[in-house]
């Protein structure tokens, strides 16, 4: 079997973990867009790209760096703590953790055997570590990218893919929008994404170096924290979050 060329290794096993089909329960989240078309803030494609570029750049930053830093080896109950920290709405962290549950078990199904660092392992609780199961879905996702053989830079492009995609998926059924146009915004956000990620890896490359996770991304959105506490009161909701 053919040996892929340097730069393509295991770039079948990112295009996997990043498809919007991996059973890892993110289809049931919005990511803010339901609070947000609910509010008016979205309701058409030049409002949806606003919102996806300002998600990008600030909670898509966020957890791109702390997926990097946690395929680097970064201490994964180190960053869970700095992920709640970095994550003001109740609402929101408890998302991320069922998220980051359902993504840990759709992982043990694809990598049973990896023989790099195990997932569980990684996620097992101690004095001072986060209880399995309980740990936000970046870091998890950051773990995971690791135990699949994947890089800091490629875990950091996972997670800012993601933080765009699945908010775009739900606008479509929440507002009836062309698909078509809708993944034309993706298309258009590829090169943000690609930055996003990059600057992500660059601070989570720091922190390891350091030992520092405060030097990870840090950018907030404060709407997006207001639209889950809202959305998290609702009796009756199309999406989970």
């Amino acid at each position: 079997m053919a040996v892929p060329p340097e730069g393509l290794a295991r770039t079948a096993t990112l295009l996997l973990l990043a498809d919007g089909r991996f059973p890892a329960g993110g289809h049931a989240h919005s990511g803010g867009v339901e609070a947000a078309v609910t509010a008016g803030a979205v309701h058409d494609i030049a409002t949806l790209e606003r919102f996806l570029t300002g998600r990008l750049h600030t909670a898509g930053l966020t957890a791109a760096g702390l997926a990097a830093a946690a395929a680097g080896g970064f201490d994964p109950a180190e960053l869970d703590a700095a992920a709640e920290a970095r994550t003001p709405s109740p609402a929101l962290r408890a998302a991320g953790r069922r998220l980051g549950r359902q993504l840990l078990r759709a992982a043990r199904a694809c990598w049973p055997d990896d023989p790099g660092p195990a997932v569980d392992s990684d996620l097992a609780p101690g004095p001072d570590r986060a209880a399995v199961g309980a740990t936000q879905h970046s870091v998890v996702l950051g773990l995971v990218a690791r135990a699949a053989g994947l890089t800091p830079d490629q875990a950091a492009v996972a997670a800012a893919h993601e933080s765009v995609n699945g908010p775009a998926t739900a606008a479509v059924r929440l507002l009836g929008l062309d698909p078509y146009q809708v993944v034309a915004v993706l298309a258009r956000l590829t090169p943000a994404v690609d930055a996003v990620a990059a600057t992500a890896a660059e601070a989570a490359a720091l922190a390891l170096q350091a030992g520092d996770v405060d030097l990870l991304p840090c950018a907030s959105a404060p709407l997006l924290d207001l639209y889950a506490e809202r959305h998290d009161s609702w009796k009756v909701k199309l999406f989970a979050s």
